[in-house]
């Protein structure tokens, strides 16, 4: 005689994950994605900020000991960038800078004038959070004061230019993560919902024979959140290998990297896989537990 298999008995809270878990990891995938564009281009910013030099040109004929006091001076100024914990302030001789101008022009002043017109001068660079117009006005003012300082000159349009720039872009590119993380959020959602329709009878089965809405709720919160953490682990995990890859491919590519803030995109992944997941699960049950009989159907 044949024998019949029991039909396997559903479990509170049992949807297929398969499904949720692959479109969730997509859709924080995205999301991340979007997320180290972000970063990248606030990497960029910074570099071509840090970049931006202000030159000091001098009275002439300093001498030795009042050009070590201004370096000095100049080293400890709040708004002098540091690398390798090396303030970024370079002494250019009017030797050097003629130097330079013939290798950039091809002409020799010295022997057009008869007389090097060049000055010294220190070539100063920012740190990027001064690296504004109104900044670099009051950074003008206080090194004009020094001592032995003939004049101070820095790129004035290219720095409105890049910050204007910046601005824009920055708006632009808030403006489309707020729409992604809504239309991520609504994604999530649905794909819960969805997988929770299966579900449906047996929450009011339950409902029926006297379970209260949080006992009826718990299991679903807990595996929805936890199916959102393990998909934004998923897409960390993803993430990381194809920036690795891109910075293997690239080597350019690697000076925008900045550890601390994929870090936390990678957890904001995370948080945000959970959240989304937890809240997504309790609006489909809370609908769930109030549909009528009929309307289950």
């Amino acid at each position: 005689m044949p024998q019949f298999r029991p039909a396997r008995k559903k479990k509170l809270g049992s949807y297929p994950y398969t499904m949720v878990m692959f479109s969730i990891t997509m859709a924080l995938l995205v999301v991340g994605l979007f997320g180290l564009l972000l970063v990248h281009a606030h990497k960029i910013s910074g570099v071509v900020k840090e970049n931006l030099e202000v030159q000091v040109f001098l009275e002439r004929n300093l001498p030795e000991t009042q050009l070590l006091r201004l370096q000095r001076t100049l080293a400890q100024k709040p708004y002098i960038a540091y690398r390798q914990d090396q303030p970024q302030v370079r002494f250019l001789s009017k030797e050097e800078g003629v130097k330079q101008f013939i290798d950039r022009t091809g002409e020799d002043p010295v022997a057009l004038l008869g007389d090097n017109p060049l000055r010294d001068a220190y070539i100063l660079k920012l740190n990027p959070e001064f690296a504004d117009s109104s900044q670099l006005r009051r950074i003008s003012q206080d090194l004009q004061q020094q001592q032995g300082v003939f004049e101070v000159t820095y790129p004035q349009t290219l720095i409105t230019s890049v910050n204007q720039n910046i601005r824009k872009i920055s708006l632009v590119l808030l403006g489309f993560a707020v729409i992604l993380l809504l239309v991520v959020a609504v994604l999530i959602n649905n794909t819960i919902k969805l997988a929770l329709f299966s579900q449906r009878f047996l929450i009011r089965s339950m409902q029926l024979v006297g379970a209260t809405a949080w006992f009826i709720q718990k299991p679903f919160l807990r595996r929805a959140t936890w199916q959102g953490i393990l998909s934004g682990a998923l897409a960390a995990l993803l993430l990381l290998a194809l920036l690795q890859y891109a910075y293997y491919e690239f080597d350019e590519l690697a000076l925008l990297r900045d550890d601390r803030l994929i870090g936390a995109v990678l957890l904001v992944l995370l948080v945000l896989g959970g959240v989304i997941g937890f809240f997504s699960s309790y609006r489909a049950v809370r609908k769930y537990l109030r549909m009528s009989l009929d309307e289950l159907y």
